[in-house]
């Protein structure tokens, strides 16, 4: 798989980059689309809302990656706890950073870190084989 290596919450990050940085005039919280519920209800959805459902997707993917063994999950990891202290400097130190859409995508991060460490720890813990000594 050629997506082990690369933290995929790179892209949300990336995308709520672009958008902050590069088009300043650009809100997170306007409504962009609306849906009609069955009950009547019309749901807004904004830019933010639909980053964030994105990121809770990619967290996802990268739980699934989190489960194999190698060096290569050990570059995963060590990826997504850069991107994680990354995220957080500039949450603490960006004026533009200092939204709920990107506290989201931070708090992500820190699930994929946390979590991708234990479940590869757990799941390394299942492949340890002790031998004990061979009878004749």
């Amino acid at each position: 798989m050629y997506l082990i290596g690369f933290p995929l919450l790179l892209i949300p990050f990336a995308i709520y980059n672009i958008i902050a940085f590069l088009m300043p005039g650009v809100g997170w919280t306007g409504t962009l689309t609306s849906v009609q519920m069955v009950s009547g209800a019309t749901w807004p959805m904004s830019a933010g809302d639909m980053l964030v459902a994105l990121s809770i997707f990619l967290l996802f993917g990268e739980m699934l990656k989190s489960t194999r063994i190698g060096m290569r999950t050990v570059v995963d990891h060590g990826l997504a706890l850069i991107l994680f202290v990354g995220m957080l400097v500039e949450f603490l130190l960006v004026k533009q950073a200092a939204t709920a859409t990107f506290f989201l995508l931070l708090v992500a991060s820190f699930f994929d870190v946390l979590g991708g460490f234990a479940v590869a720890l757990r799941s390394a813990q299942r492949d340890v084989t002790i031998e004990g000594p061979e009878r004749a």
